[in-house]
């Protein structure tokens, strides 16, 4: 047994069955145990940011971790934007990085780089393997980091030499360590603010927007009167008919400050107080007020919903029914605009859907919408690393084999990870792809005016994707993607129900 297949079946005893891969020369002897060994499900993707981001959309709906294989630095560079995204998920990846052999390192050949000093900006666990014999136990080490609360990435680098050579030790699982609870303090402040009758926001993310543990956060803030939000970008929302409504923070400062006005206490679970995307001219940093005082619940390393519950039970919690939202009636046919085509997608969601949301701009509109629409999940890119939409569908899919994904995406935003649609093709995978085609980055329009500089030529040309404009249909078929263009309501109401009753994966470009 090499290192390469002590590594393979150090994984799949751990539990680690999928892995996205671009794979080079330094991977071959990775690639070569896996066939040798069968229990891993092997995803190939044509881009490494397809890769990672694929991890994390399955690491997200599966809850646990998948591994990536990229080709030395600079295919561990390729992906690096989406491990951001998913650091900033909190979700569990396993890296695997091949390298130079150790003495073929020092000759400086071309693809020599810091590939630990690259792995360690997003990753919670780095470990690059000296020899054959502790392969195995360094597998089984990145993967028990890797689910280590909050979750993570954990990188193993593994020069050539260590995969091919001899003898390799396959390792057995390790145990995944509990997270530690909150403290009775952290508790009792909580219970303090929420009593107090000044006003407070329950702010939440992470596990605590998990399906199974909203309820409890809900119910909290309905017998304090707290409101019940999430920061602006979340790993993943459970929404829809019969589960708990909250806000999110808006992302516009000045609509975000003017939300929280007045909150004198903020009670937190996974996160701080919420912190806006960017500096702006005379605008504040921190969007809540200044004199709210934060109350930590729990935080991102802790557990959160044992927090939550403790919570509810010092405040004598019931239960509580979740209110019933009129759905918006279908709109009419006509010109589709982003208003009704969020109207559409909310009307027609499949069951248990899962959504991935890079909209960016256009954002709003399919959030207020879908509130009220079949149960379903809502991804984010909470690291704002573009590009993330696609590989996560991509991800997800293969996580929830019954399940849809959707993707509401930015035509600037697609083009990033655009091989993403091969892989799907390639899999046979249940996403419908909905191109929100404005033709422009339209965020730095926004950003522009909020940043209060005047708008010319140069901006103009530089916010536009148009001169030549992109043909999302055939990009799409060129990839193995069915896909059809729709500018009125009906047009898309036909194309929607159609993707969303069939297998495999189907492109529609929304003209807006």
């Amino acid at each position: 047994m090499n290192g390469a297949e002590s590594l393979v079946r150090t994984l799949i005893s751990a539990g680690v069955d999928t892995c996205f891969a671009n794979p080079g020369t330094s991977e071959i002897h990775f690639v070569a145990a896996l066939d040798r060994n069968p229990g891993m499900r092997c995803v190939l993707a044509l881009f490494e940011g397809v890769v990672t981001g694929a991890a994390d959309g399955y690491g997200r709906i599966a809850r646990k971790p998948a591994a990536t294989l990229m080709h030395c630095g600079p295919g561990l560079a390729n992906g690096l934007s989406l491990l951001h995204n998913a650091k900033r998920a909190c979700t569990p990846i396993v890296n695997i990085v091949g390298d130079q052999a150790t003495y073929h390192a020092p000759l400086d050949p071309p693809l020599a780089s810091d590939v630990e000093g690259w792995a360690r900006q997003v990753s919670q666990f780095v470990y690059k393997a000296k020899n054959s014999r502790e392969v195995g136990s360094a597998a089984a080490e990145a993967v028990q980091h890797a689910c280590r609360a909050p979750g993570g990435s954990a990188t193993l680098i593994l020069p050539s030499d260590v995969s091919w050579g001899e003898p390799g030790e396959e390792s057995g699982a390790l145990p995944i360590l509990e997270p530690a609870k909150s403290s009775p303090e952290q508790i009792t402040a909580a219970v303090r603010a929420l009593r107090s009758g000044q006003p407070a926001v329950l702010l939440v993310t992470g596990a605590s927007l998990l399906p199974e543990h909203l309820p409890a956060a809900y119910k909290v803030a309905a017998a304090t009167g707290a409101r019940l939000m999430a920061p602006t970008f979340n790993a993943r929302i459970a929404r829809g008919r019969g589960r708990p409504p909250l806000d999110i923070v808006p992302y516009p400062v000045d609509d975000a400050v003017a939300l929280l006005k007045g909150t004198q206490h903020i009670v937190a679970a996974g996160t701080g107080v919420p912190v806006a995307f960017f500096a702006y001219p005379g605008k504040p940093g921190i969007m809540s007020p200044r004199d709210a005082q934060l109350h930590v619940l729990a935080r991102s390393d802790q557990d959160i919903p044992d927090a939550l519950e403790r919570l509810a039970a010092e405040l004598n919690c019931r239960d509580c029914s979740i209110p019933e939202i009129t759905p918006e009636p279908m709109p009419q046919d006509g010109a589709l605009t982003v208003e009704n085509a969020a109207r559409v997608v909310s009307a027609f969601l499949p069951e248990d859907a899962i959504i991935i949301d890079e909209a960016i701009s256009l954002r709003g509109p399919f959030f207020r919408a879908t509130k009220n629409a079949a149960p379903h999940d809502w991804l984010q890119v909470p690291g704002g690393a573009i590009g993330g939409g696609l590989p996560l569908a991509t991800g997800a899919a293969i996580a929830a084999q019954d399940r849809r994904a959707i993707v509401l995406e930015g035509d600037g935003s697609a083009m990033y990870t655009v091989q993403a649609l091969w892989t799907q093709a390639r899999e046979k995978l249940d996403v419908t792809t909905l191109i929100l085609s404005n033709r422009k980055y339209a965020i730095l329009e926004i950003e522009l005016r909020a940043a209060g500089a005047p708008q010319g030529n140069s901006a103009s040309n530089l916010f536009e994707i148009e001169r030549p404009g992109l043909d999302w249909v055939r990009m799409a078929n060129a990839q193995g993607v069915e896909a059809a263009r729709a500018d009125t309501v009906s047009r898309f109401a036909d194309l929607f129900r159609t993707a969303n009753a069939r297998r495999g994966p189907f492109l529609i470009e929304l003209v807006l």
